[in-house]
């Protein structure tokens, strides 16, 4: 019995019952224990941060080798990649290859952000209109129409953010009223609101969202009843009161009065009732008119007389999206003789102040390449490609490597910030959006990813993204636009995306990124089959899977 002794006091030691008559021995077993989860603990977490740098360099080695082939091939964008769009004077469809492991994975990227984006909404200002990150409260700047939930319903469904679309979906046919006291902005309405409603209906196929764009657009129709169809730009949506503000001396807006074509006209469409498209398109009747030979309009319309005054011509603020919706409605008629008269408008100007938002026209164009000769198409292409430059220059100029609202040129000077701030505007990666997809130019995707880069090092904050006082001092503001969500981010993913994904000869995005189905238009009569017995268009539609949607 003596000689087992040693061994059993060996096994003393895994007796609990040893180290509670010990308290000193028991403080050092915890103590050994925590030393070696932690070592554990950080040995992982240093491979894991390994894994992650060699991912980045990875995703440097890629943008160098790419950077290498332009340079190989001359200055700027290559000609043979830009040779690779516009054929026979159409758009053509590029052939998807296998997904490309870093495209994949940015794409995750921007959908991490936007979920973000979203959860920090959800959290802090759900159906208000819009967040204040810094003081994590919703404001309504839209008359309390919950624009960021509406904005964000079709980019939720593209990146298969299901459960938060099912939780926005629900919040729209229970909670969303329209019936308030409140003069809303005729164009600004209907860009959000009903662009977003009838877009996530023509995604989802749920019928509670058409329901509610009509509502919406119904409210909106007396805008139009002017002595020459030219629409107030202000209406009351309890009561119907229209007006224009005071500031344009009673003068409508060039902009605001004909960015709502896309959107009416699918009500129409989708409805079956001809009077919505019948107002917005009397409006381009009555400006086509007295159009000038050089296509350009001033920004400001007399509503009762239907006639333009002297007043500034931009493709800036207030005249922008009347030109880009010339081009878009040509596009949503399925470029027939019906919407001949859209595209039918040219000209030139040259300016020395230009504004980001300007920066949609590089897309605008290379869009509108389509339908000239090869050469002619060719030329339209390049010029898009060079503004497009221009505009991504505009954020590689300032030290957030974030663009300024605008910009100013002097002959033999760089380009300098005009007013500084940056709002998430999307104008620019929406022209590389579509560069991309026309081209098949990874040099597009590079640009956007440096922008998001730029947006989440300097706009993104515990609750959400914000934009920025001055894009030289990094200075944050306190808001998060509801067009960053429903644009800025959507364009970003659908640059990662196979064009598979809302492919351009099967949807037509509005001025707000919200894309419509394209229905075709054969004749000067419309089919409106719910109002005469005749056969209503039908929309079709494709299964989803992961985000993903369209001819896979």
């Amino acid at each position: 019995m003596a000689r087992s002794r040693p061994s059993s006091n060996r096994w003393r030691y895994i007796n609990p019952a040893y180290y509670l008559k010990r308290p000193k021995r028991l403080a050092l077993l915890f103590i050994t224990f925590v030393c070696i989860t932690l070592l554990v603990w950080d040995r992982q977490t240093l491979i894991r941060e390994h894994e992650e740098e060699v991912s980045k360099v990875n995703e440097e080695v890629i943008r160098l080798q790419n950077l290498l082939e332009e340079l190989k091939g001359g200055q700027g964008i290559s000609d043979e990649k830009r040779s690779s769009s516009a054929k026979n004077s159409g758009l053509t469809k590029r052939k998807d290859v296998p997904d490309d492991p870093i495209d994949v994975q940015r794409g995750e990227r921007v959908k991490d952000a936007m979920a973000h984006a979203w959860s920090s909404y959800e959290k802090y200002a759900w159906g208000h209109d819009e967040l204040q990150p810094q003081t994590k409260n919703g404001v309504d700047s839209f008359g309390g129409l919950g624009a960021t939930l509406i904005d964000s319903l079709d980019t939720l469904y593209i990146m298969g953010l299901d459960e938060q679309f099912l939780r926005a979906r629900e919040w729209v046919a229970n909670s969303l009223d329209f019936n308030k006291n409140y003069d809303a902005s005729v164009f600004e309405t209907t860009i959000r609101v009903v662009g977003g409603l009838l877009s996530a209906y023509d995604l989802s196929g749920d019928k509670v969202f058409l329901e509610k764009a009509k509502d919406m657009a119904d409210r909106l129709l007396p805008a139009w009843d002017t002595p020459s169809g030219i629409p107030y730009n202000i209406i009351n949506l309890a009561h119907g009161n229209a007006h224009n503000p005071g500031w344009t001396g009673g003068d409508s807006i060039l902009a605001d009065s004909g960015t709502e074509q896309l959107e009416f006209i699918a009500i129409s469409q989708r409805t079956g009732d001809p009077k919505y498209q019948k107002k917005v398109e009397n409006v381009i009747a009555k400006l086509n008119e007295t159009f000038p030979s050089d296509g350009l309009l001033p920004i400001y319309i007399n509503p009762h007389r239907g006639t333009t005054s002297y007043s500034t011509i931009t493709f800036g603020a207030m005249g922008d999206s009347f030109y880009e919706y010339l081009l878009k409605v040509w596009i949503q008629g399925n470029k027939t003789a019906a919407v001949k008269h859209y595209r039918e408008i040219v000209g030139s100007s040259l300016i020395d102040k230009m504004d980001e938002l300007a920066c949609f026209a590089p897309g605008m164009i290379a869009l509108g390449s389509s339908g000239y000769g090869p050469d002619e198409a060719q030329k339209f292409l390049s010029l898009a490609e060079e503004l497009a430059w221009t505009c991504y220059n505009f954020y590689q100029s300032t030290p957030t490597k974030l663009a300024g609202e605008n910009y100013f040129f002097n002959a033999g000077q760089d380009m300098s910030v005009g007013t500084s701030w940056n709002i998430l505007r999307p104008e620019t990666v929406e022209s590389l959006f579509y560069l991309w997809r026309l081209t098949g130019n990874k040099t597009y995707q590079e640009w956007g990813w440096n922008i998001f880069q730029a947006f989440e090092k300097n706009s993104r904050t515990e609750s959400g993204y914000v934009g920025l006082k001055d894009v030289t001092t990094g200075v944050k503001d306190n808001m998060m636009q509801s067009f960053f969500l429903a644009e800025t981010l959507k364009y970003l993913y659908l640059l990662f995306s196979p064009s598979s994904i809302i492919p351009l000869d099967e949807w037509v995005f509005n001025t707000e990124a919200h894309p419509l189905k394209i229905v075709s238009r054969n004749d000067e009569k419309e089919n409106f089959g719910a109002s005469d017995g005749q056969r209503k268009p039908t929309l079709r539609s494709h299964a989803r899977k992961e985000g993903r949607f369209g001819d896979n």
